[in-house]
């Protein structure tokens, strides 16, 4: 588990994260002693609705204040309840009581007891409070649950978002109750984590906080550290199919809490804190895919992001709402769901309007990516340079596993991999189809797989530089062949174009190390071997050269005078190799 932490003192912790939801929201204002986040006094009277609960699920429930949603929210310590006195001293003062107040509550025994104690307060002193119990996880099966019933985990905020929206249009406190109760009946959810959280301020005990073995997933996990309905060792397909089916499978008697039959179905994909924005994507990808094509289910709204976090945790939790009527002659869930609100902590940025135009539309138009180039009349020995490129590129592949040992050293060591894939690109296009014969198009060929096959910085630099070369190469058309001058010319223009775009200059510990001198060497004696014998040379000098670019300059330490540069070295092999040099045994030893 993940148990390092910027603020250590919990309590702290609680504090300021309260304190900056006022900063994030000036519409709210923070209680500090009764740790109760509000909504500031001047806006127009309404049904107040209030949750609450532990801390640690942010953002719930703090966060989701604000005009549409949360009227105000109560935290208690780190996955503890709050109070029974901070909740009265919200119901009473922190929120209008004029058109009565709803207290949403997850299903947890000491929320229900403390929520529960400051209602029938509040009751008795004459308000009128209606108090609502939001159970939706199915990872806990009716046998195991049994009196206590289904927790409360992600689907809670669907029921807190669509309430909000009703409350705000002015609705009565029983509508605004029957329809969240309707929400909270009609949605299910299961989550998944990779391993348990870490409270900060709690001593480390990976027994007592039952950590979960090397590949192992918690099926079923609650936000509080609860165990599921299983382990196992499973991939992100199989894991899915199992919390779906947990979900919607009718058969399935001890799970089987809600069937899914409407034409109209909500996804909610929450991170519980500590997956990351790429990885949620692709899990959305996954349960979306599996949906479709499993339960010919196409939900009309995703809502994917971060809603209620069980601290770090690294899972997720699928919820699904079947949309039902209302029974109000007035809006509908889905409109509901949709209607603006002001809360930091919500997030679904898509207007219902771009929802309903289903749109399907594309720009395929492939029109700029089959532009030919035109042929400048240069002609080149289309035998000798398939020949010179092929022992060049081979060189370069069979030089894979030094360059990226070097970049392990140095770099993040992707460059020796970047490098083969681009040769073996190349390689490919000239096993199967004949060079032109003309040098602008087979170079602008080249520079256009390079784009594609080749990503990050050196696949951008090689790039420029071929595009660059053939433009150089297209200026010297009126000479109708190619020769060592020639190409020496065109070389010399393209490393000029690309020095436009790097501030790498030789000494800079890059590729240029190597590129100068061969570009030089050529143009002053028109000789390929000496040319690839100075980029050689060049290559080599780079070993004890410190980096003033690229990603060396972050690494730190003193790799960088154990091995050369790996960019550099790898396309001096290139050059060594069309050049025709025999390929010896690596000079560079790590140290």
């Amino acid at each position: 588990m993940a148990a390092k932490h910027f603020i250590n003192d919990p309590t702290l912790l609680v504090n300021s994260a309260l304190h900056s939801l006022t900063l994030t929201n000036p519409s709210v204002a923070l209680d500090t002693e009764n740790k109760i986040i509000y909504r500031r006094p001047g806006h127009a009277s309404q049904v107040s609705i209030i949750s609450g609960g532990g801390s640690g699920h942010e953002p719930s429930f703090g966060a989701f204040v604000g005009d549409g949603l949360l009227s105000a929210a109560v935290a208690g310590t780190i996955f503890a309840s709050p109070s029974a006195e901070q909740i009265r001293k919200a119901i009473m003062s922190r929120v209008d009581s004029e058109k009565g107040i709803l207290v949403t509550v997850m299903n947890y025994t000491g929320d229900i007891l403390n929520f529960g104690m400051g209602v029938e307060k509040a009751k008795a002193a004459g308000l009128k409070v209606e108090m609502l119990v939001v159970g939706d996880d199915v990872g806990v099966g009716r046998a195991q649950a049994g009196k206590v019933g289904r927790r409360g985990i992600a689907g809670t905020v669907l029921v807190h978002k669509i309430s909000g929206a009703l409350a705000a249009q002015g609705a009565s406190l029983e509508d605004v109750y029957n329809v969240a109760k309707l929400t909270a009946d009609n949605t299910i959810s299961v989550g998944a984590s990779l391993d348990h959280v870490h409270v900060p301020g709690r001593t480390i005990d990976s027994k007592s906080e039952g950590s979960l073995k090397e590949g192992e997933v918690e099926i079923g996990m609650g936000i509080h550290n609860e165990p599921g309905s299983e382990r196992a060792v499973v991939d992100l397909p199989e894991l899915v199919k199992k919390m779906l089916s947990q979900l919607l499978d009718d058969r399935d008697k001890d799970r089987a809490f809600l069937r899914v039959n409407s034409n109209e179905v909500i996804l909610l994909i929450n991170n519980l804190g500590g997956v990351s924005v790429l990885e949620l994507s692709g899990i959305t990808a996954e349960v979306v895919g599996q949906l479709e094509n499993s339960y010919n289910i196409k939900p009309v709204r995703i809502l994917a992001g971060t809603y209620m976090t069980s601290l770090n945790g690294l899972g997720f939790s699928i919820s699904i709402l079947n949309v039902v009527n209302t029974n109000l002659g007035g809006p509908s869930m889905l409109q509901l769901l949709d209607a603006p609100c002001e809360a930091a902590g919500w997030a679904a940025p898509i207007r219902k309007e771009t929802w309903e135009a289903k749109s399907s539309e594309t720009r395929e138009d492939s029109s700029v990516e089959e532009v030919e180039t035109k042929p400048s009349g240069l002609k080149l020995d289309i035998e000798a340079t398939k020949a010179a490129l092929t022992t060049g590129l081979e060189r370069v592949i069979a030089a894979e596993p030094e360059i990226t040992k070097y970049d392990t050293v140095v770099g993040d060591g992707d460059c020796g991999v970047g490098l083969k894939r681009g040769a073996e690109a190349i390689l490919e296009i000239l096993s199967d189809n004949k060079l032109s014969g003309d040098a602008v198009v087979d170079v602008t060929s080249i520079a256009q797989i390079v784009e594609v096959k080749m990503d990050g910085t050196s696949g951008a630099l090689y790039a420029i530089f071929l595009n660059a070369l053939a433009n150089g190469l297209r200026q010297e058309a009126s000479v109708g062949k190619i020769t060592p001058k020639v190409w020496a010319s065109a070389l010399k223009q393209a490393s000029e174009a690309l020095s436009k775009y790097t501030p790498a200059r030789p000494g800079d510990r890059t590729l240029v190390d190597a590129l100068h001198p061969f570009v030089e060497t050529l143009t002053q004696s028109g000789d390929v071997q000496a040319a690839a014998a100075a980029s050689k040379k060049g290559a080599e000098g780079t070993m004890g050269m410190k980096a003033s670019l690229g990603r060396s300059v972050y690494v730190g330490g003193k790799g960088f005078e154990q091995v050369p540069d790996p960019g550099a070295y790898g396309l001096s092999e290139f050059f060594l190799g069309i050049a025709g040099l025999k390929s010896s045994e690596p000079d560079y030893e790590i140290v």
